[in-house]
C-alpha cells in the first residue's frame, strides 16, 4: 500500500461517524501540496471530497505593488489570510454551495467563485504553506482542522523543485535561480523553521 493510501485509510478511520471532516495539507513551497492533495481526493472519492487550496487568497499584483510586496510575493503578508480564514469557518459551518476562489499560475491571478463546496461534501482537503504557521494571523486556523498532515521533504529538494518549476514557466536559470534564492527559499525557511507540529509527517 502506498504512503498515499495508508493517509487516506486513516483519514476515513479518522473521518468515522462525522460528516464533514476538514484535512489541512500543509508544507513549504515545491513540497507537492497540491499533487498529495489532488491524489487524496481521489482515494476518498472525488463526489464526496473536494481541495481547497490557500493560494487563491493571494493578493493581487497591484495591491502588492502599492504595499511593496511584489517582491516577496508568497510569503504569508501577500495573502488575505482573515478571508482564507473566514472561509475555513464558512466550510465548518456546512453552508450549502460556498464558492471558493482558484489561483490560476499561467495568469498569475485568482479567480473569484472558480469552485465550489457542496453542502453534503464530506473530505474537504486544504493545502496550502501557511496552515501550520505558529505566528498570527495564522496561528487561528488551528481549531478549524480535523486532521494536519505535513510534507516532509529534504531542504536541497525542494529548492530543485523550485529552480524547475521556475526553468518551466518560461525562466532563464539566471532570473529562477535569483528568484528562488531572494523568496522561494525565504519562504521554504520560513515554513520549516515556524510552523507547529502536525499530526501525521509525510514523506514526499
Amino acid at each position: 500500500m502506498s504512503e498515499i493510501a495508508k493517509l487516506a485509510a486513516r483519514i476515513f478511520k479518522a473521518a468515522s461517524g462525522k460528516d464533514r471532516f476538514i484535512v489541512a495539507v500543509a508544507g513549504p513551497p515545491g513540497a507537492g501540496k497540491s499533487t498529495v492533495a489532488e491524489e487524496l481526493a481521489a482515494l476518498l472519492h472525488e463526489s464526496s471530497s473536494v481541495v481547497v487550496p490557500m493560494d487563491g487568497f493571494h493578493f493581487d499584483d497591484i495591491v502588492l505593488d502599492a504595499r511593496g510586496l511584489r517582491s516577496r510575493k508568497g510569503s504569508p503578508e501577500t495573502f488575505d489570510a482573515a478571508g482564507f480564514a473566514a472561509l475555513l469557518e464558512r466550510i465548518r459551518r456546512r453552508e450549502p454551495d460556498i464558492a471558493i476562489p482558484i489561483f490560476d499560475r499561467g495568469m498569475e491571478l485568482s479567480r473569484a467563485a472558480a469552485g465550489i463546496i457542496a453542502g453534503d461534501t464530506r473530505f474537504i482537503l486544504v493545502e496550502g504553506n501557511y496552515l501550520l504557521l505558529d505566528e498570527d494571523p495564522w496561528r487561528k486556523l488551528a481549531p478549524l482542522f480535523d486532521l494536519t498532515v505535513f510534507l516532509d521533504v529534504p531542504r536541497f529538494e525542494l529548492e530543485r523543485r523550485l529552480l524547475q518549476r521556475w526553468h518551466d514557466h518560461g525562466k532563464s536559470d539566471e532570473d529562477a535561480r535569483a528568484w528562488v534564492a531572494s523568496n522561494d527559499m525565504p519562504n521554504v525557511d520560513r515554513v520549516l523553521g515556524g510552523s507547529r507540529t502536525a499530526d501525521i509527517a509525510l514523506r514526499n
